[in-house]
């Protein structure tokens, strides 16, 4: 299908202009005047709105929208042990089919274009991820080792089946996900780094999460959490480890070395009182840093507008450098060093050659007048609400707030009958 942007406020990779931006067979084919040959079979209107590129959320949960607002002002150890794993033995994979549609739904309607998505039922979340049209990558959380072999290896062949069942699919791809250190011992991580390999597939972690963790593995390992990964082989260019909050110089110098990607979550971080990752570290040791909402059990929302403007004003207050991570690294985290830490290829900008995975903002919002610089005013001044349209492939899949793929009615009114099985409501 051929679309046409007409004169619409674009944000570019270095610079923010009026343009229109021409899409055939979902490609951006240019931006700039329109062509005169163009013969565009849908033609939207830009007058009084904003284009950025489809925001990519490179570390998330979406199935936890069940979970919302249920599981608050707990430490880490009690959030996680206490009240969400108890919370996840309840649920089916059809309940997590339906809270992965609500998580897109969410994510959609604030910019969201792609995310990268770690649970137990890839079949579900695959479900979710085809049915809406959005970009995902998809891997199955993997647990095991000594006290838990059959049980390990069982995960890691069920994640094998469904990857396999799953593939080919336009808008989705796989990692393998071992869940984190202190839940996948030394022998099972290697298993799991030899199985990517084999697969041809990324990695996708947790590391650093809480002090806890650093503690238990440096009793255990002698050693830190990337220090151990970087071992049994999961830390590789090919790598997103979430969080890294609790960070020495040389596992920063590691990740720099390896081309690990890290997704910062700064909103779930400060909600469990875990910390901040030191991203301005990071960024000046040329690791490349993306961002994540981690799931709304911690944060409570999808909402990467929002997560974007915790992410450039807190670093701010925390290094006493008001250029420590400013709006326009923060768009850079948001969309082009997303796709890169995803291996989503032409994805994360507006040029020539591109994907069409784009969104639309109003600028009709009294929070964003006057606009002054725009991409300042996405970081500090948007909500995220006022997203109109978002395509994903040159495909429309909301349209003035309304999905073009998904029941709204229908997802809402199964996520209060899951609610109430499991006892929350």
């Amino acid at each position: 299908m051929k679309i046409l942007i007409e004169n619409i406020l674009a944000l570019l990779p270095d610079e923010a202009k009026v343009c229109s931006v021409a899409i055939e067979d979902g490609v951006i084919v240019s931006v700039g005047a329109a062509p005169a040959d163009f013969k565009a079979e849908k033609v939207i209107s830009g007058s009084g709105k904003m284009l950025i590129p489809g925001l990519i959320n490179a570390h998330t949960h979406s199935y936890m929208t069940v979970f919302r607002n249920c599981a608050d002002d707990l430490t880490f150890n009690d959030w996680l042990f206490g009240r969400i794993l108890p919370l996840e033995d309840k649920l089916t994979e059809e309940d997590c089919y339906r809270g992965s549609l609500l998580g897109i739904m969410e994510m959609l309607s604030t910019g969201t274009t792609s995310f990268n998505d770690m649970y137990i039922h890839i079949n579900a979340q695959a479900r979710a991820a085809e049915e809406s049209g959005i970009r995902a990558v998809l891997s199955r959380g993997l647990t095991g080792g000594k006290d838990d072999v059959e049980g390990g290896a069982r995960r890691l062949r069920d994640a094998e089946t469904e990857m396999r069942a799953w593939s080919g699919r336009e808008n989705i791809t796989f990692m393998l996900a071992p869940h984190a250190p202190y839940t996948c011992d030394e022998d099972y991580q290697r298993e799991v780094a030899e199985t990517a390999r084999r697969l041809d597939v990324p990695i996708h972690t947790h590391i650093s999460e809480s002090q806890a963790e650093i503690e238990t593995i440096r009793e255990k390992y002698g050693c830190t959490p990337p220090e151990l990964m970087d071992k049994t082989g999961l830390l590789t260019n090919r790598t997103v480890a979430a969080h890294c909050v609790y960070l020495t110089d040389s596992d920063i110098q590691l990740f720099a070395r390896r081309g690990t990607s890290i997704a910062t979550n700064p909103v779930s971080n400060l909600k469990l009182a875990n910390g901040v990752a030191p991203v301005p570290k990071m960024m000046k040791a040329g690791v490349n840093v993306a961002m994540g909402t981690d799931g709304t059990a911690s944060n409570n929302t999808l909402n990467m507008v929002r997560e974007l403007g915790l992410l450039t004003i807190l670093h701010k207050g925390i290094t006493g450098d008001p250029e420590a991570v400013t709006a326009r690294e923060g768009f850079k985290i948001a969309t082009e060093n997303g796709a890169k830490a995803l291996g989503l290829e032409n994805v994360g900008a507006i040029a020539p050659g591109m994907k069409a995975d784009l969104a639309i903002l109003s600028l009709d919002a009294p929070n964003v007048n006057p606009l002054g610089d725009p991409y300042s005013a996405l970081a500090y001044s948007f909500s995220g609400m006022e997203t109109e349209t978002v395509l994903v492939g040159g495909k429309i899949l909301m349209e003035n707030r309304e999905f073009k793929t998904i029941d709204r009615d229908r997802v809402l009114y199964e996520i209060q009958r899951i609610i109430e099985r499991i006892g929350l409501k």
